[in-house]
Order: structure tokens, then C-alpha cells, then sequence
């Protein structure tokens, strides 16, 4: 018999999280409809690493915003990233709702146009 001492390695750790989806979804069932995983992810201001939800958004930046809007989270927050190629880009913001962390990304093909002082994070993918 196998002991698992990993609280990730058991199904029983990811209650909250489905608590939690299910929260969102109920919370806001009018929004453009995301991706949504239950993965492990960093708890904002923290070292710590819990179950929560990495929702995505693939139809573009309105879908994202409407989305960040809801939830309350500062623009400020949100970080902007590109592809070296130039041909993806995405913006994410982590914060914690529902009691575990949220992962909110929002994908942008094609990108607009670059403006000059830009502060975007280049990604090699």
C-alpha cells in the first residue's frame, strides 16, 4: 500500500478550489466563457502554493477585460507579455478569490500595434 504525504498527490486536495469554480461560474455566468483548469499555483504576496484556477480567455482583449473587471482587480496589476516572434502575446494577473489563487490570462492574436515606450516582457516560444 502506497502512502501519499503530498497533499497535491490526493483528490481530496483540490475541494476548495472546485468550491471555488463553482462560486465563479455562478458569480458570473453572463461573461464571455473561459478555459478553466484547477492547477497549482503561487498564492499572491505570499511564498506559499496552493490549488486555485487559471482561467484563460483565447477570443481576445475585451473577453480579458471584462473578466478583470469583474473580479475587481487593478489594471495596474496585470502584466503584459510577447512572444521574441512577435506573434502572441498575453496579458495575466494573479489574485485570490474564493479563498484560492486565480490565474487570469487573456490571449492576443494578432497583437496590436506596438506603441514606443513599451514595457512588454519579451518570451521566447
Amino acid at each position: 500500500m502506497t502512502t501519499i504525504t503530498d497533499s497535491r498527490g490526493i483528490a481530496g486536495a483540490q475541494i476548495n478550489a472546485a468550491g471555488a469554480l463553482m462560486s465563479l461560474l455562478t458569480a458570473h455566468a453572463t461573461l464571455p466563457t473561459p478555459a478553466i483548469q484547477l492547477e497549482h499555483l503561487k498564492v499572491p504576496g505570499t511564498h506559499d502554493y496552493a490549488w486555485g484556477l487559471d482561467v484563460a480567455l483565447h477570443r481576445g482583449l475585451d473577453h480579458f477585460e471584462q473578466w478583470r473587471q469583474a473580479l475587481g482587480i487593478d489594471p495596474a496589476a496585470v502584466d503584459y507579455e510577447v512572444t521574441t516572434s512577435g506573434t502572441l502575446g498575453w496579458l495575466t494577473v494573479t489574485t485570490v478569490h474564493g479563498g484560492v489563487p486565480l490565474k487570469l490570462i487573456g490571449y492576443l492574436t494578432p497583437l496590436p500595434a506596438p506603441e514606443h515606450n513599451d514595457s512588454s516582457k519579451e518570451v521566447t516560444r
